[in-house]
């Protein structure tokens, strides 16, 4: 497994689909997972700090999950098969250690209301659906945010959901 951080929501225009993209932390491969409508404004709203006026499905989650004394430990993008991705939540409770499985987007959403839950991809679905993005500074330094989500646009508009299907 190869950790992964959370880049952001996207929305792929003409189709208005959202996805969510990750990075691995240590290369330059990212992967895009298409995701709802829904799950992209709970992450969104995560990420942007946004409080709502009563608890979404993700925050009821979270509570919960904290109330009974359960720990989010990792979340791991595992498989994609025919086109859909899969992942597992992995839990800890009162020591004993306990796997989920997740769709991808409920798992993030979860994941980017705690602190410190890494989020790892499985190699074969790296090498299968993520996109190698090389930075462009000289000295190989990080790329600037804005010219990520740059070319991460220039990368939606020449592709669509049927790129990352199985042969």
């Amino acid at each position: 497994m190869i950790e992964m951080e959370l880049v952001g929501v996207r929305v792929e225009l003409p189709a208005n689909q959202p996805i969510v993209l990750l990075k691995e932390k240590t290369g330059t491969r990212y992967l895009p997972i298409w995701i709802g409508a829904v799950e992209a404004t709970a992450i969104a709203f995560a990420l942007q700090g946004v409080d709502t006026p009563r608890p979404l499905t993700h925050d009821l989650f979270v509570d919960v999950l904290s109330e009974v004394g359960v720990e989010v430990e990792a979340v791991h993008v595992t498989e994609l098969r025919e086109g859909t991705f899969y992942a597992e939540l992995h839990l800890v409770h009162a020591g004993q250690r306990y796997t989920v499985s997740a769709r991808p987007s409920d798992a993030i959403a979860l994941a980017s209301r705690l602190d410190a839950v890494p989020i790892f991809g499985a190699e074969d679905v790296l090498e299968e659906a993520g996109l190698e993005i090389e930075p462009d500074a000289e000295d190989g330094d990080d790329v600037d945010p804005e010219e990520e989500v740059r070319r991460f646009r220039e990368f939606l508009e020449e592709v669509a959901p049927e790129d990352f299907m199985g042969p």
